[in-house]
């Protein structure tokens, strides 16, 4: 059953407040784009407001259309060498140490972005050696090469999202796969104690249809990769294009959820109605360690 009312205890104020617009400026005067912004987070005010944003490279608009996202679609424009250089800038003003990047999905470029991905962590590294770097890719289309490529730079976190369980691919991601975004995981994850040693991370949405078997299955499937980071969040229709809401998980049904995906082996797993998989990341890679 699809529904659309929003239950109050699901209602974040969004509060513009001057510290918020100044985070706001600051992005907007470096050309620079965010996940907060691009899908609507809920949380934009709470980050901003401490001057903590996601990143979005590789621009802003994606070359798939995912019906729960709402990231804008289309002809991207191409990658900006300066980005690594821009976000340095950024990051050195408001004295971050740990640093989320993501981006659209690219499949225009050859290797899905993986080269501009490189770039951008050694610009960061060059320019601020004792950052600590979160990265959440997109699916490369499976390559294994792009997939490797990132996984072994001087990084903290490898992240890359399910978002929702395999039965639900066809309606809510269109253009992805479910067995290439475990793939995707699993690379990763065989590279660690030999090429590289970050965390392996995924997240998911909830109350998109799925039920508590579909979801028990996907928490083995990642268990099985090993992702040892785990986001489990209430999926919030972003505008009347995009999927609709079938069921709104009542707050004290998330502890239930992040029971279960630890039962099937998952090491940290962070639940609850405003968890994203960028959400206070670093406090998520802590608690994994």
């Amino acid at each position: 059953m699809k529904i659309s009312a929003r239950p109050p205890w699901l209602r974040k104020q969004k509060r513009l407040t001057p510290e918020v617009m100044r985070t706001r400026r600051h992005i907007e005067g470096l050309g620079l784009h965010t996940v907060c912004e691009s899908a609507r987070c809920p949380n934009l005010g709470e980050c901003y407001a401490c001057g903590n944003a996601t990143f979005l490279i590789l621009g802003d608009h994606c070359t798939r259309d995912c019906a729960f996202c709402a990231v804008e679609h289309g002809t991207p424009q191409p990658p900006d060498a300066q980005e690594g250089e821009k976000i340095a800038d950024y990051v050195r003003g408001n004295q971050i140490r740990y640093a989320v990047l993501t981006s659209v999905t690219r499949d225009d470029l050859p290797d899905g972005g993986g080269a501009h991905f490189r770039r951008v962590v050694e610009d960061l590294k060059r320019l601020l050696p004792s950052l600590q770097i979160e990265l959440l890719v997109p699916d490369f289309q499976g390559r294994r090469e792009s997939v490797e490529s990132v996984a072994t730079l001087p990084i903290q976190v490898f992240a890359h999202n399910i978002e929702t369980v395999k039965e639900l691919y066809p309606a809510v991601r269109r253009g992805a796969n479910y067995q290439r975004s475990l793939e995707v995981l699993k690379i990763a994850a065989s590279l660690r104690n030999k090429q590289a040693s970050p965390r392996i991370k995924s997240g998911i949405m909830v109350g998109l249809g799925e039920t508590e078997e579909e979801l028990k299955r996907l928490f083995g499937d990642l268990a099985a990769v090993p992702v040892e980071i785990l986001t489990i969040g209430q999926y919030l229709q972003p505008s009347k294009f995009n999927a609709p809401v079938h069921r709104y998980y009542e707050p004290d049904e998330y502890e239930l959820l992040r029971d279960k995906a630890v039962a099937c082996g998952i090491r940290h797993v962070v639940a609850g109605p405003y968890v994203r998989s960028s959400y206070l990341a670093e406090r998520a890679y802590r608690g994994s360690l």
